[in-house]
């Protein structure tokens, strides 16, 4: 499902707090689907999950935790939860839907009745006590079950925020955000610089799944000259269809937070995964950047004067199949 996605460290939000926001867009131009906050108690959460778009069936953990979702309003399409809070003051947001390529999906083919975006809120937040918890738990169920789309997840607690992006049918990386920066995620896979060896052994920064070494090295997907390894080169997307779609949306949140040392172009394939503001950022900050449709430029699609040749020519954050925008707050 289409979507933009926002985080914030700590370090550089006003209020010392970390930030996970995203909007969610309707699957088409001629509806929209309500949603609906909700508060899911313990007796609530079954013991074993039953997927409604797939036929998967995995079972639960003891103890759940009480958390809150926000799913469809309306029932048949599946669950869908979007984002939530448990008790443990743990947040997460899924899903911001992404890219591959076919050198990936050939070698870790999508599975058909493994998990999706309806189900992964309710398979991990009732059940981790911190962001990395969360990966962990993630990245346990997609080595298992599989998955049958390309999604991003993010992860936040007080002190961390973690992005986990799935890499084909089971395999996924995850990478903490700078406490002093800010994440930008437009439907696309956006990691750029990861440390392997960080992800082996003291997972300070970056975690992957438990074979990923091996799968790069098997499959030849690894295409750095320079042994710097980048995740957005070997696993991510490059098409036309991006340069009007994805990096423009990267391109116009950067440079509204970082007006005077942003130099990107919208059709770039490097602009930066992390950036760390030119000053800090508030919620008032997040809800216009995700409301952005490249105002003072000639891209705008609701500009009425001057040169008109460019305008409308990339899709802008803001749309008129916006369902919902969520802020997620955590202070310690």
């Amino acid at each position: 499902m289409p979507c933009t996605t926002i985080l914030v460290g700590k370090n550089a939000t006003y209020d010392g707090s970390t930030m996970i926001a995203r909007n969610d867009d309707a699957g088409g131009n001629d509806h929209f689907t309500p949603k609906k906050m909700i508060v899911v108690q313990p007796k609530e959460q079954p013991r074993v999950y039953k997927a409604v778009l797939s036929s998967v069936e995995i079972p639960l953990p003891e103890n759940p935790l009480c958390y809150t979702a926000m799913p469809n309003a309306v029932e048949g399409k599946g669950v869908w939860g979007a984002c939530g809070v448990n008790e443990a003051r743990t947040g997460m947001t899924a899903t911001e839907t992404i890219t591959s390529n076919p050198r990936v999906l050939g070698a870790d083919p999508l599975v058909e009745n493994g998990i999706g975006e309806e189900d992964i809120v309710s398979l991990v937040l009732p059940y981790i006590h911190n962001a990395r918890e969360g990966v962990q738990r993630l990245g346990e169920l997609l080595e298992t079950y599989g998955t049958y789309e390309m999604n991003g997840i993010a992860f936040q607690d007080a002190d961390e925020i973690w992005w986990l992006e799935t890499i084909g049918g089971h395999h996924w990386i995850a990478r903490r955000v700078p406490d002093d920066a800010y994440v930008v995620m437009p439907n696309q896979l956006g990691i750029d610089a990861f440390d392997l060896d960080d992800a082996f052994t003291m997972q300070e920064n970056h975690m992957c799944s438990s074979d990923m070494k091996e799968f790069i090295e098997k499959y030849h997907l690894d295409l750095s000259l320079n042994s710097k390894f980048n995740a957005r080169d070997t696993f991510g997307s490059h098409d036309d269809s991006d340069h009007v779609y994805n990096t423009p949306r990267a391109f116009d949140i950067e440079r509204y937070l970082n007006p005077h040392t942003f130099t990107h172009q919208p059709y770039d394939d490097d602009i930066p995964w992390s950036q760390v503001p030119e000053k800090k950022i508030t919620v008032e900050d997040v809800k216009y950047a995700l409301s952005l449709h490249f105002q003072g430029t000639n891209y705008d699609p609701y500009k009425s004067y001057g040169d008109l040749s460019q305008k409308g020519m990339y899709r802008p954050i803001g749309i008129n199949r916006n369902d919902f925008l969520s802020v997620i707050q955590l202070r310690n």
